[in-house]
């Protein structure tokens, strides 16, 4: 088609930097690491659980 000129496409950079914290001189993760897809691999937090992205495991806060 003539006349349409290309959308420019935004690159998304990765926010892996923003689940770990500087403490010194060394690393710590934020959130936990998914116990079935092992470390790399982070859950996210709700508000009554914490659900893994990649294989669905899913854990249940309980009362506290």
């Amino acid at each position: 088609m003539a006349g349409k000129s290309k959308s420019d496409k935004k690159h998304v950079t990765s926010k892996v930097w923003q689940n770990y914290e500087v403490k010194g001189d060394s690393l710590s993760r934020k959130n936990v690491v998914c116990p079935k897809c092992g470390s790399g691999v982070f859950m996210a937090e709700h508000s009554n659980r914490r659900t893994c992205g990649r294989c669905h495991y899913t854990e249940f806060k309980g009362k506290q």
